[in-house]
């Protein structure tokens, strides 16, 4: 070699031992191979960044990182960062070091970006298929999904299965439409009834982000009253995200949309829809097709470009809480989404959650209300009876309806149809005494008593059958069921009025619509359908059974429901009344009265920050074995201000009933742990709670997916009586 290159022999010679180092480190790393990965099978990798950094879908939470793969050169042209691939990861005990053996399955994932070298040293395996070559998780998205990950200490690879629609190869060869330009600005309409309503639309035409909860008033406008929010965001350019509760919400919105935007301005995103037409109508969402989106809880996470405006209504709806790990709620990512993006934020609802009050009270967010005076005149009559009284009314004995609500119904059938709100469904009700009503329990397990139909009651957990009961306080024999469901109700109430057609809505069959002429229409809590021209009265019977429960946010939640009916009812000044059968000096029943409810929610905050509740508080439950609980807990580096509260015995799930989220599998007896932090020590305890269960599943134990785990963790749990 020649020494005039500075490396041979004779060049270092009368070199000083600093550079004779140099050289040496320079000549063992010429001599090394070139740090170009190589794959198990020895194919040809891709010229420029052969490394692919890839997210795998496996929702255990040791795994939420990424690993890198090789990129063969047949699938260099494909594998994009976005798209959906396919990789070997793994095998028998997943003995794995970064994901780089070469047997095990295949399993799905998304590439995340192309790199030119590797931080692992040894051999890479190299992507087994592009799936799709269509990109469908964009930065954004991803960084969306690792902020919802990271605040319900879940995996990327979860929120990713929630934000991502499975994919139709039919629909990625179909092109979407060629966008259209902004339309016009909309008019204000009826959102000049509130008092910064008209000011809240030029904001967002005119490119602002204003953030705003709503009250609605009572009466079918609020659907319209979004459509021209969206319409006012399209205006300015950018896109707009509406997320509803339910089917029936979303079809109204959509027909607003449709009458106030025209044709193709906006993709609807529900379940009903079936899975092609959904990714379908998701794509053009993800091309930039459409700007506008309108959908149930899985539109939380659609890919709307540029947004200018997230948009949530009813907040304290059940359906807007995830039932999948790790269980995000709306609210909260929407939430995200408005601080991610910088966007107009609006959280409408007739009611008012106590999350709702704490935006306002914050600051973060402006009331958007509507005054006094313009409230009673869309607002319909509320009367109050108690249920003491519906005891003692030798008229109730009929139909269950006390003097005051039979002639309110009487008289309402008169002009029109009649709602009447029942707590239950079916034939399913529990029992108590019919002198004293003490509740009825099981003699074997002290469970719950429950009437099927005409015959003997049954035990609600152990199935057993209590032909002789007698209650152990007054030593009755009479049992009477402690709520009446929807279908024995409309008989009875079909006894009552014999000449007036009833009908029902709930869980199997539920109205969406119902004619404007005389009819009872029964209904359960948040299956009222729609009368045209509005309810000429409504009828809220056994309110007492829904501000009983055990729980923290009863009161909030019986208000919501009674709102949401009542407000299906025509104003006060056009006939419309409500009856409510409940004890008529509680909160919620005043708040009621007074139509109230956003003094309600801000009453409840300042109660629940005395006691260091949520939302003021933040609180996180552990669930799983007792034993396992506890060594869980252990385990766990809490923040400093941490209380945990427990573990205490759950109610075991009767044998047959498929549980809930957070609830034990039938016939097993788990416990429960609640662990509170004050405020600003939320994300400290997600994340040390994320990083125990990471190092629990690293062990061998169970995962954060599936029914067969130990150990849950919720965070924010809806339920915490």
């Amino acid at each position: 070699m020649s020494s005039e290159n500075g490396t041979g022999h004779g060049g270092a010679a009368g070199a000083p031992p600093e550079q004779l180092a140099l050289i040496r480190e320079s000549v063992r790393k010429a001599r090394e191979p070139r740090a170009k990965p190589r794959t198990w099978r020895g194919a040809a990798l891709a010229e420029e960044l052969p490394v692919a950094r890839v997210l795998v879908d496996k929702g255990v939470l040791h795994l939420d990182r990424y690993f890198d793969y090789a990129v063969p050169a047949e699938l260099d042209a494909d594998a994009q960062p976005g798209v959906r691939v396919r990789v070997r990861f793994g095998a028998g005990r997943h003995r794995v070091r970064e994901g780089r053996r070469e047997g095990g399955g295949l399993i799905d994932g998304y590439l995340i970006e192309r790199r030119a070298e590797s931080d692992y040293s040894g051999p890479l395996a190299a992507l087994a298929q592009v799936v799709s070559p269509e990109p469908v998780l964009s930065e954004e998205l991803l960084g969306l999904a690792r902020a919802v990950a990271d605040r319900y200490a879940g995996s990327v690879a979860d929120i990713l299965q929630l934000a991502v629609p499975p994919r139709s190869a039919r629909a990625e060869q179909r092109p979407s439409p060629a966008p259209l330009p902004p339309p016009s600005a909309p008019d204000a309409g009826s959102w000049t009834r509130y008092e910064r309503g008209p000011a809240f639309l030029e904001a967002l035409a005119g490119g602002g982000s204003p953030r705003a909860v709503w009250n609605a008033l009572p009466g079918p406008e609020w659907s319209e009253e979004l459509a021209r929010a969206v319409a006012a965001a399209l205006a300015s350019g950018r896109g707009a995200l509406v997320v509803v509760p339910d089917g029936r919400a979303a079809a109204r919105v959509d027909a607003a949309l449709t009458a106030v935007l025209g044709e193709g301005r906006h993709a609807l995103l529900t379940a009903e829809a079936g899975p092609e037409k959904r990714y379908r109508q998701w794509l053009a969402v993800r091309r930039g097709s459409v700007r506008a989106v309108v959908g149930t809880r899985a539109a939380m996470f659609a890919p709307v470009r540029d947004l200018g405006l997230v948009a949530l209504w009813d907040d304290g709806d059940d359906s807007h809480s995830e039932q999948h790990a790790p269980q995000p709620h709306v609210r909260e990512v929407l939430l995200l989404r408005a601080a991610q993006d910088k966007c107009g934020f609006l959280l409408g609802s007739w009611g008012c959650t106590v999350e709702a009050a704490q935006l306002v009270e914050s600051g973060w967010a402006g009331p958007l209300i509507a005054a006094r005076q313009q409230v009673r005149r869309t607002a319909p009559l509320v009367r109050t009876v108690s249920d003491g009284d519906l005891a003692r009314d030798e008229a109730a004995r009929a139909a269950r309806l006390p003097s005051l609500a039979w002639q309110a119904a009487r008289e309402g059938l008169r002009y029109g149809p009649v709602l009447v709100q029942v707590p239950r469904r079916g034939y399913v009700p529990r029992m108590a005494c019919a002198r004293c009503r003490e509740p009825a329990r099981c003699r074997h397990c002290a469970g719950p008593l429950q009437a099927q139909d005409a015959g003997a009651p049954r035990c609600g957990w152990c199935g057993w059958e209590e032909a002789a009961w007698h209650c152990p306080e007054c030593g009755a024999f009479r049992l009477r069921a402690q709520v009446v469901g929807a279908r024995r109700t409309a008989e009875e109430l079909g006894r009552a009025f014999p000449a007036v057609p009833v009908r029902t809505s709930g869980r199997e069959h539920v109205l969406d619509t119902v004619p404007g002429t005389p009819a009872l229409v029964v209904s359960t809590p948040g299956a009222e359908p729609v009368a045209e021209g509005g309810y000429a009265a409504a009828l809220l019977l056994d309110g007492w059974a829904m501000l009983s429960r055990p729980d923290l946010r009863a009161g909030e939640d019986a208000l919501r429901r009674w709102i949401a009916a009542a407000a299906l009812v025509r104003p006060q000044e056009e006939g419309g009344t409500v009856v409510v059968v409940a004890e008529p000096t509680l909160r919620p029943v005043q708040a009621l009265v007074r139509w109230d409810p956003v003094g309600h929610a801000v009453r409840e905050l300042a109660e629940r920050a005395e006691l260091g509740f949520p939302p003021v508080s933040r609180m996180a439950a552990v669930s799983g074995q007792e034993e396992t609980v506890t060594d869980f807990l252990r385990t766990v580096e809490l923040p400093r201000e941490a209380e945990v509260l427990g573990p205490v015995p759950l109610p075991v799930t009767p044998p047959g009933r498929p549980s809930r989220p957070g609830t034990p599998p039938p016939g097993e007896h788990w416990a429960r742990a609640l662990i509170r932090v004050p405020p600003g020590s939320g994300a400290a305890l997600a994340a040390a709670l994320k990083s125990a269960q990471a190092a629990r599943t690293a062990k061998g134990g169970r995962g954060s997916r599936g029914d067969g785990e130990t150990v849950r963790v919720r965070i924010d749990p809806p339920d915490i009586g």
